[in-house]
């Protein structure tokens, strides 16, 4: 039987494949591009050239994802390789030259030696959907994020006293900026007349609102350079926050109907701290396969969420953070971990155990975490919700 190593250094339009064999004589490069054509020519050429294909490929997803589809839809073994490793690894290579070709010939020796890559699996819809869902809800909030720095900014830049006492992350200041942005303004209507135009747009606790906004205008009397442009540019981006924030929570209502489809919903939301938007989160950056990790030590360090060990002769025992990891399924996990200190009675005795122990919060979170991964594997692995006590096995 003749084996075979094809390497793909993926592209948006095009992409270079090179096909080597055991010894690592290339026998086939090409450079394709990136429609199904040309890909199903270049796959049966490959296939043509011995009786079982290994592929590498350095994208998991963007513009690799047809070829992925093409290669897994004809039952092919593809490993993933990420740029990092590549660029690592090329370094171990004749010559300095950096080219499409050397990178696809790289990627198809190291698929060649090496037996610990990631395979990639054909996903089931419904993470797929929540995929893009979430990758969306993540753009929208960063969006979010900016705008309201943003808004800040210009409000401070007119009205400090007003920027103070404002929480814009809930919908009653965002609705206030939308009417009233500078300090005369605010003193002509007064406090009774703000509270009332407050409530006829549905703000609570309307009252104490209209009062600090119209107490901070009291105490400014001047009125700065720009006010009249800055105030029309607040009311601008205090629209687009309420827009966002009507944009994520119709998302979320999405992810939450979409992850109510998946068999593992149960399971993973059952977990201390793991709610609809992380469950999705952590269900989209792991498949909810938990094979694919076969161990909790796998899924922890794809997750950021173990420490590796620092050795150099004499010196042992010495363990730093990783650098290679998912950082949204560690932003999974840490944050998790937080909500589980707050709900959760054996969370939070083990934190504190922990800080006991002289440990700082983030190493303490951390090692909640770490610990975490475990049970939410067994869970996944079990097909068991979670229990505070674990159920106890019935002997033979």
């Amino acid at each position: 039987m003749t084996a075979i190593w094809a390497g793909i250094d993926a592209g948006r339009t095009h992409h270079h494949c090179i096909a080597i064999d055991e010894s690592g004589r290339r026998l086939l490069s090409r450079r394709v591009a990136n429609d199904e054509p040309e890909l199903l020519e270049l796959l049966a050429d490959v296939l043509a050239l011995g009786d079982e294909v290994t592929w590498g490929i350095d994208l998991a997803d963007g513009g690799a994802a047809l070829a992925i589809a093409i290669l897994l839809n004809h039952d092919q073994p593809v490993h993933y390789i990420s740029g990092r490793a590549i660029h690592r690894a090329s370094e171990g290579y004749r010559g300095e030259a950096k080219t499409d070709a050397k990178d696809a010939a790289v990627i198809a020796d190291q698929v060649r030696v090496r037996h610990d890559l990631h395979s990639l699996r054909t996903s089931d819809e419904t993470v797929t959907d929540l995929k893009i869902l979430t990758n969306r809800r993540l753009d929208l909030v960063a969006d979010r994020t900016r705008t309201v720095n943003r808004l800040r900014a210009q409000l401070t830049g007119i009205f400090p006293g007003l920027e103070r006492v404002l929480d814009l992350a809930n919908t009653g200041p965002l609705i206030l900026l939308t009417g009233y942005q500078t300090p005369a303004a605010l003193r002509r209507i007064g406090a009774k007349r703000l509270e009332l135009w407050l409530r006829n747009r549905k703000v609570t606790r309307a009252d104490r609102l209209a009062a600090a906004a119209v107490e901070a205008a009291e105490r400014q009397h001047t009125s700065l350079p720009g006010e009249k442009l800055t105030a029309q540019m607040v009311h601008t981006l205090a629209t687009e926050v309420m827009d966002l924030n009507r944009q994520v929570a119709e998302l979320d209502k999405l992810i939450e109907a979409r992850f109510r489809d998946h068999h593992t919903f149960d399971v993973i939301t059952s977990m201390p701290g793991l709610g609809i938007v992380l469950g999705a989160e952590f269900l989209a950056a792991t498949g909810g396969d938990m094979t694919a990790f076969r161990t909790p030590d796998r899924l922890a360090g794809f997750g950021g969420v173990a420490p590796v060990p620092r050795d150099s002769g004499k010196i042992s025992g010495n363990l730093r953070r990783p650098q290679q990891y998912n950082r949204r399924l560690q932003r999974v996990f840490y944050t998790s971990a937080l909500f589980s200190i707050r709900y959760c009675e054996d969370s939070r005795r083990f934190y504190e155990r922990k800080r006991a122990e002289g440990k700082r919060h983030t190493q303490a979170v951390l090692a909640l975490a770490r610990r975490r991964v475990n049970v939410l594997w067994a869970l996944l692995r079990d097909g068991r919700c979670y229990q505070p006590t674990p159920p106890i096995a019935l002997a033979a």
